[in-house]
């Protein structure tokens, strides 16, 4: 029986087989289609993704096509092909790891466009979305923010908006969101995800302050902010939570307050970057404590102590910025301070330019009262110091730089510094070497070091650092800008006390290649010697080069065959040497030479028509030489010439008619010579474009008929010719005598000397007599002037006629009732006592509506409008305007006998063309306004624009900063017409380094009140000052020929002021 029972089961389980396979396929049918329909949903997902894409460049998304998901570019499954990763970076090769240096790493060859698909949200296991530096535009959708397996989450560079979600991914580990437009604030919900490593909304839009949850991340390492407009202080949180924190960057936004002092106890903290805020204090000597830190920036805040020589326990660090002139971010618009208020008092303590790792330090223009340390220890990775522009006490050249080969910037510039310079500096393999505005006596050595390390690029911070100052730095240098490629050395010896002959250029032109450009500067001595041809034995080796031997006492003849020599010559300044001999005529062969400067030697000859073969040649200056014969008429062939000045030699004959093809040409100087004949019809036109003088030749005929009176001005000397009714002098005065006229060389132009106090430059008894009685008359006139004038628009006219409609027209509500009888009532009838100001379209008066509730009201000329419907409509059009720096117009009043506006009274209503309609520009009865506060055009021409109200508002602006007067006593040494906008400019040209933006004046002045008045400027007050500062030369730049154009910097600022 019982082996019967066995076999059964064995016969009966292949019949059973089919059976239990059928029973298996039903059970598990349902869960494959389950499986296939998701897998189509998350194809059909990133499908929508593609199509919400409008462009692909580099065409990685025509590649998704076919079934299979899994293997499309940039998507990652896991084993059950579930979408796990979407990564699809435009990240450039080349891009620095922290945000403050992070603007433009898109690589535009791989750049997606369009929108981000909500579609996205259905990829339900996606844990890592990567897509960085793309064109991505709109907001971030919230079924991204849904996903719940999301870990990393990089959407950095592109052009999102909208704000921050209520609720984000529990296990977000990486959160980067840095350089798009995301606004408001950061929400309380992000202290939930625990897991945090980074945190990066750098370069948006966020508000707010800083919370104070952030010692709620055990595992954060790097916490970026800068670049938004976070206020308030830096919470001590930070510091309490940082035991993981390596970097932490919160430079560029308003942050008051002091740096906490726990940061001293992030002890993994390498890069802490602090500035472009407004942080005051010390800096903590418990940063001693941060024995792992790399970079520290605290520039650009309102720090004022001296620097902790703690620092000098961090062992690691290797970029230390503790000031700094650059603006970090010039392209984005701010509303903070761009210059530097830092004020740290005493010298840099040794012990941290002796550190072993240090690569930058960098804190020029730093009031430093000791002087430059003389210890740098063995400096085996220092590759940058900044110490120039600065208030030092003095002191020698540091001898320890002589043994820092890798050093390849060193700016020691206007410090006082004395002694000479040693032949082991590495000065040949330096991109930057400037020693420019010392006391340095010797002579300018050969220098023996010739083996020159390359320049480390690591794709790291320190490496960002070094290319940003370099460049910022290579493009401050105007005179580099001649230069015909991106990489120049610049090596700028100038305005010391150095002696000798002038030795082979100072650079190693093997270390570039032939690619490299070269600017020698060493203007400004007492070199004498010769020119020899060793001194050119490296032109070949460069594309391009700068000489600048001027102002010293070479007194040799210039060599002859100079042209094929030096071919690469792009600016030779020989100007203020005694270098006799002939002009070369190799000269012709420098076919890059734009910038040629030979005045104030003592070449003679002729002028060799050769010169006209230089195409490129933009600056020709060989005034105040003894140059004879005539102006060669191949100078019309230079096309590209901008500036010619032939001034102050014995040249004669006509004045060359081709003149008329320089179409660049904006200086053109002939003034003391002996040229004769007529003047060209076309210097006509000339004199209204651009600076001409032609004073004391022999000049006869008429006037070019299409000449205004105003050319007479450059024709003083010449009395055989008509028309003009000035006395011609014989003999040229002093200031035209051998002069270069009044243009800006290349050559970087010496300090403003202080004004003459000879005999010869003041006034003689006859003189002040007949301008002491020309004043007094000129003074009456303008009282009983402004008398009538005074009378007659402020004097009250008859009582208004009870005729016609007294209704007052309300567009703001000032809470107390404003009738037509309150109006005549709190302005007395229009009363005299009452008037405050008058225009062109009547007077106005301070009114009193209320106890304490005051306005102003415009009494406006009856007959001044077409037609009371059309001021209705006009009015009507103006009371619905409202900003911030407009005055309000409250209400009106408008009938045939009355007419007259309501505005919130503001003290100090200012300007001509505020005063005057959009028809009514020109002043027809003279120049209405104080010396020293009228625009210059105004002065001149009578015609009144919002610039030239803007001019004098910025005049007051300065009164108020600097304590001096438009017309200030202290000017008086200065000569006449010397006013406070040609101080502010003189001090511009004071400036050790020149440039056109008005950040550097508003640093001077800064500098000048407190080291000057010895006031206590604190950091809200530099703060108020530097927008007051920038507001008045914004205001007063047209003054100031220096400014040039204005700096796109502050274009925000100067719409605010037009």
């Amino acid at each position: 029986m019982m082996p019967r029972r066995r076999g059964v089961p064995t016969k009966t389980l292949p019949s059973s087989l089919p059976f239990l396979l059928l029973l298996l396929v039903a059970f598990c049918l349902p869960f494959f289609a389950v499986a296939e329909d998701d897998l189509g949903a998350e194809r059909s997902a990133l499908i929508q993704f593609k199509a919400s894409v409008s462009a692909d460049p580099s065409g990685v998304l025509s590649l998704w096509s076919g079934s299979k998901h899994c293997s499309w570019p940039g998507v990652s499954c896991d084993s059950r092909s579930r979408v796990v990763s979407l990564n699809i970076s435009a990240k450039a090769e080349s891009c620095p790891q922290t945000a403050s240096f992070r603007r433009s790493c898109s690589d535009p060859r791989r750049k997606l466009a369009g929108k981000l698909s909500p579609e996205v949200g259905r990829l339900s296991s996606l844990r890592v979305l990567v897509l960085p530096f793309h064109g991505f535009e709109g907001e971030i959708p919230n079924e991204i923010w849904s996903l719940g397996a999301l870990e990393v989450l990089d959407l950095e560079g592109n052009s999102l908006f909208g704000s921050l979600p209520l609720r984000f991914p529990p296990s977000l580990r990486i959160l980067k969101l840095g350089s798009n437009l995301i606004g408001g604030e950061i929400p309380l919900s992000l202290s939930e995800c625990k897991d945090l490593e980074t945190l990066d909304l750098s370069n948006n839009q966020i508000n707010g302050s800083i919370p104070n949850f952030f010692n709620g991340f055990p595992k954060l390492r790097g916490l970026y902010l800068s670049y938004n407009q976070f206020g308030g202080e830096i919470p001590n949180e930070i510091g309490t939570g940082c035991r993981n924190l390596e970097h932490l960057d919160l430079a560029g936004n308003l942050l008051t307050g002091g740096i906490p002092t726990n940061l001293g106890s992030c002890a993994k903290l390498q890069s802490l970057l602090l500035f472009s805020n407004l942080l005051d204090g010390v800096i903590p000597s418990e940063f001693g404590n941060l024995e792992k830190l790399q970079t520290l920036d605290v520039s650009r805040n309102c720090f004022s102590s001296p620097v902790p020589p703690e620092l000098g326990n961090c062992k690691s660090l290797s970029v230390l910025v503790l000031l700094n002139l650059f603006n970090p971010n010039p392209d984005r618009e701010d509303p903070r301070p761009q210059d530097e208020f830092n004020n740290f008092q005493g010298e840099i303590p040794e012990n941290i330019t002796s550190l072993p790792n240090l690569r930058i330090l960098w804190a020029p223009r730093a009031m430093l009262g000791g002087r430059i340390p003389s210890n740098w220890g063995a400096c085996e990775s220092l590759e940058m110091v900044h110490l120039g522009q600065g208030f030092v006490s003095g002191g020698t050249f540091p001898t320890a730089f002589s043994q820092c080969y890798n050093l390849k910037f060193l700016n020691l510039s206007s410090g006082n510094l004395t002694g000479w310079l040693d032949e082991r500096l590495p000065v040949p393999c330096m991109d930057l070497f400037d020693v420019s505005w010392n006391l340095l006596s010797g002579s300018i050595p050969m220098f023996t070091h010739k083996q020159c390390s390359s320049h480390s690029t690591l794709d790291d911070l320190p490496s960002a650092y070094f290319s940003f100052f370099a460049y910022r730095t290579h493009q401050q240098i105007s005179s580099l800008s001649l230069l015909p490629t991106d990489f120049a050395v610049y090596h700028n010896f100038g305005w010391n006390n150095f002696t000798g002959s002038l030795p082979s250029l100072p650079v190693a032109t093997d270390r570039f290649g032939a690619h490299a450009a070269y600017a020698f500067l060493a203007d400004g001595n007492k070199i004498d010697g010769a020119l020899t041809d060793s001194l050119f034995e490296k032109c070949k080796g460069l594309k391009g080069l700068i000489a600048n031997f001027s102002n010293n006492m070479i007194s040799s003849v210039i060599p002859a065959d100079i042209g094929s020599m030096c071919g690469s010559l792009v600016a030779l300044d020989l100007a203020g040497n005694h270098i006799s001999g002939a002009i070369p005529q190799s000269l012709s062969l420098l076919d890059h030479l734009v910038a040629l400067d030979l005045s104030r030697n003592w070449l003679q000859g002729p002028i060799p028509g050769v010169l006209g073969q230089l195409k490129n040649l933009e600056l020709l200056s060989l005034a105040k030489n003894n140059l004879n014969g005539s102006i060669p008429a191949s100078l019309d062939q230079l096309h590209s010439l901008k500036v010619l000045d032939l001034s102050s030699n014995s040249l004669e004959g006509e004045i060359p008619s081709g003149i008329s093809d320089l179409r660049n040409l904006s200086v053109l100087l002939l003034n003391s010579n002996r040229l004769y004949g007529q003047i060209p019809p076309v210097l006509a036109n000339f004199t209204l474009l651009g600076m001409f003088n032609a004073s004391y030749n022999n000049l006869s005929g008429p006037l070019p008929l299409n000449a205004s009176m105003n050319m007479c001005n450059s024709l003083l000397g010449n009395p055989l010719i008509q028309s003009c009714t000035v006395v011609s002098l014989s003999i040229p005065p002093s200031n035209l005598q051998g002069g270069t006229g009044n243009y800006q060389s290349f050559a970087y132009p010496p300090p403003a000397s202080s004004p003459s106090k000879s005999s010869n430059s003041g006034f003689s008894s006859i003189e002040i007599a007949s301008i002491t009685s020309a004043s007094a008359i000129v003074s009456v006139l303008i009282a009983l002037i402004i008398l009538y004038v005074y009378t007659r628009k402020c004097a009250p006219r008859s009582s208004p006629q009870s005729s016609g409609r007294r209704e007052v027209t309300i567009f703001t509500d000032i809470g107390v009732p404003v009738t037509y009888e309150t109006v005549v009532r709190a302005t007395g009838s229009f009363n005299a006592s009452n008037c405050i100001g008058s225009g062109g379209f009547g007077a106005t008066y301070k009114a009193e509506i209320s106890p304490g509730v005051l306005v102003a009201i415009k009494r406006l000329s009856i007959g001044r409008f077409q037609g009371v419907q059309q001021f209705h409509a006009e009015i009507k059009t103006l009371g619905r305007w409202r900003h911030p720096n407009l005055v309000t117009l409250i209400g009106y009043h408008v009938s045939e006998a009355e007419m007259f506006l309501i505005y919130n009274y503001l003290p100090g209503d200012f300007g001509l063309a505020r005063l005057l309609g959009n028809s009514e520009t020109h002043a027809t009865t003279g120049v209405a306004g104080t010396f020293g506060y009228v625009a210059p055009e105004y002065a001149m021409t009578c015609r009144v624009s919002d610039k030239a109200d803007v001019y004098s508002y910025g005049v007051v602006l300065l009164e108020l900063i600097s304590d001096k007067k438009a017309l200030d006593p202290s000017f008086s040494p200065y000569g006449n017409g010397f006013n406070i906008v040609a101080w502010a400019c003189m001090l511009l040209r004071q400036a050790p380094e020149a440039t056109s933006t008005p950040d550097l004046l508003a640093g001077i002045i800064i500098e000048w009140l407190t080291h000057s008045t010895h006031r206590k400027v604190s950091c809200a007050m530099k703060w108020s000052l530097y927008v007051l500062i920038i507001a008045s030369s914004l205001a007063v730049f047209h003054g100031c020929p220096i400014f040039g154009q204005m700096d796109e910097d502050h274009s925000g600022l100067q719409k605010l002021l037009l």
